[in-house]
């Protein structure tokens, strides 16, 4: 029995596909599928059951590749421990991270972290909170990048920073003219939402006090990116919701539009969150170092304050 074949059937029990499975671990189907059987008979078990689809485990191979995934942690321990005498970081980090984060924060973050840990493998995905919390539960990431509280049990969140949330009118609306505004003025608006699935749409009903209905007008559309919705309250009116940091990317003419809300301001919490038997400390911790270093400096000694829960 082998590293190798164990990381194989974690594969194959991941993507649910010999095929897939290869191309992750990058070898061919059939050698994967040959170490795979080998390992089947020198335990004299079926770990999987070809004749479903997608492919699945059998009763006795769920319990093997539980265990597999364990022994694979382990061995990743030893590599840290080895890396820490050495006083090196190497290797790859696995990251998982929303889009409403990642167009704010990842340019200078993938900069930072090339310039200072030039040998570390920074590998990137965007998914939805679902997404992260189910690969981070299947350990096809590391990490995560995205709002918290989660309050899963197998999870552990590093609190980085508590961002604020800021409207984003339109300028024919009666409130364009308001200093600040408070969650119930944008009752007679138009409200502009990310689609289903992301958290920040929740964050933002549960600010508004809305209903997936608010205000709903004879268009229903759905988008997945911020961009969009300020360009929809350009363009269309209404108003939307938009995370501090993503006033960066706004013109002067766009910047007249955001409105702020009086104290207490609501906020979302964004946290690294890793599973409980997490191995790459050293790794996480450049990371979050690197995160801090490129925040602005309203988002530094940020206080914990209204967190919007998901």
């Amino acid at each position: 029995m082998t590293l190798v074949q164990l990381e194989y059937i974690v594969a194959v029990d991941t993507y649910k596909s010999f095929v897939k499975a290869a191309e992750s671990c990058f070898v061919t189907q059939p050698t994967l599928s040959m170490q795979i059987q080998k390992l089947e008979e020198l335990l004299n078990v079926k770990i999987f059951d070809r004749s479903k689809q997608p492919i699945s485990a059998t009763a006795i191979g769920a319990q093997l590749i539980k265990q597999a995934r364990v022994v694979l942690q382990e061995s990743e321990k030893m590599r840290e421990l080895i890396a820490n005498t050495q006083n090196t970081l190497y290797g790859e980090l696995r990251l998982g991270i929303i889009p409403t984060i990642a167009p704010y924060l990842l340019p200078e973050l993938i900069a930072a972290m090339r310039q200072q840990f030039p040998e570390l493998q920074l590998s990137i995905w965007e998914y939805t909170t679902d997404d992260i919390v189910e690969h981070l539960h299947t350990g096809t990431i590391d990490c995560g990048l995205l709002a918290t509280p989660l309050s899963h049990p197998n999870l552990k969140e590093i609190p980085l920073y508590y961002e604020p949330f800021v409207a984003y009118v339109s300028e024919r609306s009666t409130l364009y003219n308001h200093e600040k505004i408070k969650a119930s003025d944008l009752d007679q608006e138009v409200l502009w939402l990310l689609t289903e699935g992301h958290c920040m749409r929740s964050q933002v009903l549960h600010i508004c006090g809305a209903k997936q209905g608010h205000n709903a007008s004879s268009l229903q559309y759905q988008t997945g990116s911020v961009e969009t919705l300020i360009r929809m309250v350009d363009v269309n009116g209404g108003a939307t919701l938009l995370p501090l940091l993503a006033l960066d990317s706004l013109s002067p003419v766009q910047l007249q539009k955001a409105k702020h809300f009086p104290q207490p301001e609501p906020v979302r919490e964004i946290s690294l969150v890793t599973s409980q038997n997490f191995v790459k400390e050293r790794m996480l911790a450049a990371l979050q170092e690197c995160i801090k270093c490129i925040l602005p400096d309203s988002l530094h000694g940020n206080k914990k304050k209204s967190i919007v829960r998901i």
